[in-house]
């Protein structure tokens, strides 16, 4: 397939490899243009407008602003050649998520969410857990693509905004994970046993998961860099979620407790480290660190 790819960053640029590898064709375009070459068999082109076209378009951007500034605001719906399909991969707020819906609609472009969960070296992989929602006979049109990027595909119905909020619940779990290992250890360290020691038994045991061994280990061994998932993107993801449930009439109070651990984070100069470093929270709070 003839596919332009938007959004160059760590995850995109594994994931425009793979497709590639794949032996789909793919132009790439990213602000910084630097983060578009390199990349065996994928062609950086020089504007957003470029990449909007072919047979599929895929937008892996960092925040809404972003994604509504080029898609959007950008003016490339409005332009006449544009993509048969646009997947839509980026982490995004859920009214963003319907909105991209009705102009996609309006201009006549079929639109599909496919957010995504893992970190960049699970999309180097090819491994990535793909959320989509959208009309089944584009997700299947779309097929070939996610299959080159993920090990599976998962479906979440007609309405595009229902994979941007599984997303923005799973991050919400995950964010969940990395609080209550930060606090359980500072328990246990407050009580004289080593957090790693601690967390070594749970993730063996009770929490043998990716997510508790992958951020466990980080944690117990105080490494947040280079950073997988950027803090201050979970911060943000934790923020889209509040205003989800908000939108919704559903409380979760303990996505504010998150929410405020992350804005500690970031007032102590964490915000571009890995997600694991909001450890240093609790580790602080409790005169640890």
């Amino acid at each position: 397939m003839d596919v332009g790819f938007i959004g160059m960053g760590r995850m995109g640029r594994a994931m425009a490899a793979n497709l590639a590898r794949a032996g789909h064709a793919v132009r790439a375009w990213n602000r910084s243009p630097e983060a578009a070459r390199g990349i065996d068999g994928v062609t950086p082109v020089a504007s957003a407008a470029e990449a909007f076209a072919g047979d599929a378009v895929i937008t892996m951007l960092a925040d809404d602003a972003a994604l509504e500034a080029v898609i959007v605001a950008g003016g490339l719906l409005d332009r006449p050649e544009r993509p048969g399909l646009h997947i839509g991969m980026s982490t995004v707020s859920v009214a963003l998520a319907k909105q991209l819906a009705a102009v996609h609609a309006r201009a006549g472009v079929p639109y599909v969410s496919a957010p995504v969960f893992g970190r960049p070296d699970v999309a180097e992989a090819g491994k990535l857990n793909i959320v989509a929602a959208g009309e089944g006979a584009l997700i299947d049109r779309a097929g070939p693509l996610l299959d080159a990027m993920g090990a599976r595909t998962w479906r979440f119905g007609d309405d595009p905004t229902r994979a941007n909020a599984v997303k923005l619940a799973g991050n919400f779990m995950l964010i969940s994970a990395i609080e209550a290992m930060a606090e359980a250890c500072a328990l246990t360290e407050g009580h004289g046993v080593p957090g790693a020691e601690f967390l070594d038994l749970m993730t063996n045991t009770l929490f043998a998961s990716p997510v508790y061994k992958g951020y466990g280990a980080s944690i117990a061994q105080n490494r947040y860099e280079p950073p997988g998932f950027i803090l201050r993107l979970g911060a943000k993801d934790v923020r889209l979620a509040l205003q989800a449930a908000e939108g919704a009439g559903v409380p979760m109070p303990f996505a504010s407790v998150l929410r405020d651990g992350l804005i500690e984070a970031i007032s102590h100069g964490d915000g571009e480290k890995d997600l694991a470093a909001l450890a240093r929270v609790s580790a602080r709070r409790a005169g640890q660190g």
